[in-house]
């Protein structure tokens, strides 16, 4: 398994927080969802805030090239009507790992 950090650093603007959640919720995410091999890969993803407007999100996959191309589908996506790529910097920094160890707990779903 693999692990990809994409990291957003505030502080951020609201209007650059909203144009990030806009990209999310109606063009990534369908993006994403609507390619099987990515939805059988996907292990978990989960979205961090911090209240400068910084954020990660941590994706764990099966595989690196499940990773690799979401990335491309991302980047070589057409902007939704309205967004404005002044809005859209991309991330400060992407990293990835190789998963080494999992641990859940009781709490975990």
């Amino acid at each position: 398994m693999y692990a990809q950090l994409t990291l957003f650093d505030g502080p951020r603007s609201p209007e650059l927080v909203a144009a990030a959640e806009r990209a999310g919720t109606e063009r990534i995410d369908p993006l994403l969802d609507s390619d099987p091999e990515l939805r059988a890969d996907l292990v978990a993803r989960y979205v961090l805030t911090q209240p400068d407007g910084g954020s990660a999100v941590v994706v764990i996959s099966r595989s690196e090239a499940s990773l690799d191309k979401a990335i491309r589908l991302i980047t070589t996506s057409e902007l939704l009507p309205g967004e404005d790529p002044a809005l859209l910097p991309g991330p400060s920094r992407v990293e990835r790992y190789q998963v080494a160890d999992v641990r859940s707990g009781d709490g975990a779903r």
